[in-house]
């Protein structure tokens, strides 16, 4: 009976604690907002991204996984530098492949005069 009773009054004096933590104690202004844990962006802004920049990318890790949206900027920004460079690539082709018609050209019309 003893028991009983000193486990009642100790959930009791818990339960009273509680309440007056959570209503009573503390500040009356609400929490601040916390801000966001967001990957500070280790891809450096002021060069294109190289091999090693991605072979050294990590993401932080949290309950289910990664955080999708660190992963999305991550994604999103490979991407893009990535077109980037398909872009320069088909320009430098196109530009390569019309300097070697010309030089074709140029090359059928000369005249073998022209070589003396």
């Amino acid at each position: 009976m003893f028991m009983f009773l000193f486990l009642v009054v100790a959930l009791a004096v818990v339960v009273a604690a509680v309440t007056l933590s959570v209503v009573g104690g503390g500040e009356n202004a609400p929490l601040a907002d916390a801000e966001p844990e967001r990957l500070s962006d280790p891809l450096p802004y002021d060069r294109p991204v190289h091999k090693g920049d991605v072979d050294a990318l990590r993401f932080a890790v949290t309950v289910r996984g990664y955080r999708m949206a660190d992963v999305d900027d991550a994604l999103g920004r490979l991407g893009a530098e990535i077109g980037e460079r398909d872009a320069r690539i088909a320009d430098l082709e196109a530009a390569l492949a019309g300097a070697r018609a010309a030089n074709a050209t140029t090359s059928l019309h000369k005249h073998p005069e022209d070589e003396r």
